[in-house]
């Protein structure tokens, strides 16, 4: 009897299992379709979709097809040699990333839009069944509702080109299932093992889940009477188990927070203005666009009303309905408030964008929807839902961001929604009736999603690189490979920040939220640009500079249909010998680059102003260029015949000479503007600049340097008969074998980040001694071999926390096995009982 109680009821769990599966399926399918469609009517990819997202995917194919140079550890491609295994975990440890290497390598964007519909269709899935876990309902509503989450404004205008932050619509649902599992005591070690998933695929966003998480588990805990050591013991796992789950992913934790303390700082962004109360309300209508930037948070029609109508909702006990609102206005508050809005991004604004915790507050509004939709709201409830939408709809139709077509889809939209679940509330035994309000409800749900995410799209500029344009110029770079002889840089030419990764080739542009500030400051000494505060870095541009990298072959800046011109020139192997007694100069970017040189190659003269509004020199810090007239003129005598180049750093506005004139855009500190090519030095050896500027703005005290052709030759041709002989460089590691005896400081044309040792003649490993930024060893009173390796710091911490978390993890597993066991009848006993 007891074992055909139990068929039965196995019979009938794998029935609710196959009806969860398919309603969970349904639920990843509309999202995914919805988004897809969106994209496919208006013929656009999501907007930033090839800036960082292409390049890191195509590095990631280049990684797991062995075509890359470096490896996880370190990436030999970017900035001249960075490490990469924080970076790794910031971009591509969404686990849908990894199959976007079975397709072709030149088809990125539509690798990054498949992983954008996965991560959606499973963010949107794992919803789904955390809203049958929150309250049950109809199956098909739970649906309806999830696709508000899954296609929220977040995703459609911020999310949608970011599979990293993508990770995040994964990983609010799940902890909130392991939150459910906590307040029914069990799945402990599944609820770490989820816990560690969500921190290991992007530490940003899980942080961010993990707050709101945590608010949903301390809703649920209260908002229903439960004994007080029930909340305790729920209380105790859920920390626990969060506890481990974090530990468990110490790696990820560890090598993040090393490298972020070792990174450039975010570039300074002005504190959130105000946008008023009408500004944040718009931002819960569908199909907002523009403005100011506030928090993408709209979820649809259907979860407005839902929302709105859930405080009139008289089916919900009025504990629950107390909790839930108070919830959601603290949330509100606490992203209206910039203090709280701080707290929530720890404390620094993002540059990128000053709201992208947004999706937590999207699927705490379908948390609360839910609880009103599980309860049949009745005709107050609608009512009452749609007169605050009115209210909210008042004060924010003044505003820019809000269009025409959101009133329209609003009025239209609202009306069949209302009458929909209206139909479900009062004809709720009619199963024909139940069926067509379901259908129509969806159809209005679907269409709402549909346009939201075509607006956004129609709204943004289309900044997709033409593939033909890429394919040609990885080709270009490729051709021009003698990596480790030598560089391949696809720079100063530039598709995407990330050229580098996206060609496959090894120069100094680079963007990342883990950027190095030794790479970023070796970089600006040597007359490199960089935007967003030195996080975004550019390749040097000047023969020198590319001479001291060792760059063999780049591309230039060139005519259609590719945009690029190839170019060569000779330069010394990535491993030179500076002399004994060598000293750096830094006085100006001339003196760096020849002192790394070894030799003097520019006339580099202080500038003397000679027209236009008279200049303030402040002694080695530069001058101060006051706006005005036909700009301040600037003259310098130099070798003749020799290239004079033109190095502003900061300056804002025009520059001309030579027979050149540029818009030079610097501001400091976010924007250096690399050195620049000027001309050639007429006979009377005469060179003259003038800047033209709307402000007064800032230039170097010796901005002007001429560089004798002659000179860089002999340099180089000294360089290359004291250097290495034979260079070999592994995922993580570089060796040179230079000739014997050789004296001084072998120098690496590599960053000197933390995480290298060096050793020469095979002696004990020991920290180089940079030179200007670059790794320097010193040789000695000899050698003939340096190698060098590099080791993420941070890793070995996280490594050795994570055995000692997955052992205990595994120990608490075989325990628990174990009393089960013991609690379980014997099977001989189980035996008769079946035969009785």
């Amino acid at each position: 009897m007891i074992w055909g109680f139990r068929q039965e009821r196995g019979a009938w769990v794998k029935a609710e299992w196959r009806r969860e599966l398919l309603v969970c399926g349904g639920a990843a399918g509309l999202a995914a379709g919805g988004f897809a469609l969106a994209a496919g009517l208006r013929g656009r990819w999501p907007a930033g979709t090839g800036a960082v997202a292409v390049p890191y995917h195509a590095h990631l194919w280049d990684l797991l097809h062995g075509q890359a140079a470096g490896d996880l550890l370190f990436n030999w491609n970017s900035g001249y040699g960075v490490p990469f295994l924080a970076d790794f975990f910031a971009y591509l440890m969404n686990p849908f990333s990894w199959p976007a290497a079975l397709l072709p390598r030149d088809q990125g964007q539509l690798a990054v839009f498949l992983v954008a519909l996965a991560t959606i269709g499973l963010g949107t899935a794992l919803m789904a069944h955390l809203l049958g876990r929150l309250h049950p309902g109809p199956r098909w509503l739970r649906v309806l509702a999830a696709l508000g989450y899954g296609l929220c404004a977040w995703v459609l205008d911020v999310g949608g080109a970011a599979p990293m932050w993508l990770w995040g619509l994964v990983s609010l649902p799940l902890l909130g299932l392991v939150g459910d599992w906590c307040l029914h005591e069990r799945r402990w070690v599944a609820g770490s093992l989820c816990v560690a998933l969500v921190w290991a695929g992007n530490l940003y966003t899980a942080a961010l889940a993990t707050l709101m998480a945590g608010l949903v588990f301390a809703v649920r805990l209260f908002a229903t009477p439960r004994a007080f050591r029930h909340r305790v013991r729920a209380t105790g796992r859920a920390i626990t188990l969060t506890t481990a789950g974090m530990l468990l992913a110490s790696p990820v934790l560890f090598v993040a927070v090393r490298a972020a303390r070792g990174a450039q700082p975010e570039s300074p962004v002005q504190p959130l203005g105000r946008s008023g109360l009408g500004g944040h309300l718009a931002e819960l209508l569908p199909t907002t666009t523009g403005g100011r930037p506030l928090p993408d948070i709209a979820i649809g029609v259907l979860g407005l009303l839902l929302v709105c109508g859930l405080p009139f909702n008289r089916r919900v006990r009025v504990r629950e309905r107390a909790v839930w609102c108070a919830a959601l206005v603290l949330i509100v508050l606490g992203f209206v408030w910039t203090p709280t809005v701080l707290v929530w991004h720890g404390l620094a604004i993002p540059a990128g964008g000053p709201y992208r915790v947004a999706f937590v507050l999207s699927g705490l509004l379908v948390l609360a929807g839910w609880v009103s939709l599980a309860h049949r709201p009745d005709l107050l409830t609608l009512l009452g839902g749609a007169a605050l939408v009115a209210l909210i709809v008042a004060p924010a139709a003044t505003r820019r961001s809000v269009h025409t077509s959101t009133c329209v889809l609003l009025a239209v939209g609202g009306a069949v929604v209302l009458a929909a679940l209206w139909v479900l509330e009062h004809r709720h035994t009619d199963r024909r009736a139940n069926a067509l309000a379901t259908w129509v409800l969806g159809g209005a749900v679907l269409g709402n999603a549909v346009w939201s995410g075509y607006a956004p799209l129609g709204a943004a500029p289309d900044d997709s690189v033409p593939p033909a344009a890429v394919r040609a110029g990885h080709a270009a770079v490729r051709a021009g490979a003698d990596w480790p002889d030598g560089r391949s840089d696809p720079g100063p030419h530039a598709f995407t920040p990330n050229d580098p990764l996206l060609l496959n080739g090894q120069g100094g542009g680079y963007f990342s939220g883990y950027l190095p500030t030794v790479v970023a400051q070796l970089l600006h000494d040597l007359g490199a640009g960089w935007t967003a505060g030195g996080r975004q870095t550019g390749s040097v541009t000047d023969p020198v500079g590319q001479a001291l990298f060792g760059i063999r072959a780049h591309l230039d800046d060139g005519p259609p249909p590719y945009g690029f011109t190839p170019g060569r020139a000779p330069a010394p192997p990535l491993v030179t010998v500076l002399p004994p007694g060598a000293r750096p100069e830094t006085s100006s970017v001339w003196a760096r680059q020849e002192s790394l040189l070894g030799s003097q190659v520019y006339d580099a003269p202080l500038p003397v102003p000679a027209g236009g509004p008279a200049p303030t020199l402040h002694g080695t810090s530069g001058w101060s260029v006051p706006p005005g007239g036909d700009g301040t003129v600037f003259t310098a005598v130099c070798t003749p015949g020799s290239t004079a180049y033109f190095h502003g750093v900061w300056y804002d506005g025009t520059v001309s000479g030579l027979g050149t004139s540029y818009r030079s855009d610097g501001e400091q500190p976010t924007t250096a503007v690399a050195v620049h090519r000027l001309g050639t030095v007429p006979a009377d050896g005469v060179v003259r600049v003038t800047l033209r500027s709307d402000v007064v703005s800032q230039v170097p005290a010796r901005p002007i340097g001429c560089l004798r052709a002659d000179a860089l030759a002999a340099a180089v041709s000294r360089l290359t008969a004291t250097g290495a002989t034979r260079v070999e460089a592994g995922g993580h590691t570089v060796s040179a074998t230079l000739p014997p005896g050789s004296t001084g400081t072998a120098v690496l044309s590599v960053p000197a980040t933390e995480g290298w040792t060096c050793a020469t003649d095979g002696g004990a490993p020991a920290v180089p001694t940079p030179v200007l930024g670059m790794i320097g060893v010193p040789l000695g009173a000899g050698a003939s071999r340096v190698s060098c390796a590099f080791r993420p710091p941070g890793l070995t911490e996280g490594l050795t926390v994570t055995s000692g978390t997955a052992a205990t993890l595994a120990l608490v597993a075989v325990f628990t096995r174990l009393a089960r066991r013991e609690h379980r009848p014997p099977r001989r006993e189980r035996r008769a009982a079946a035969r009785a």
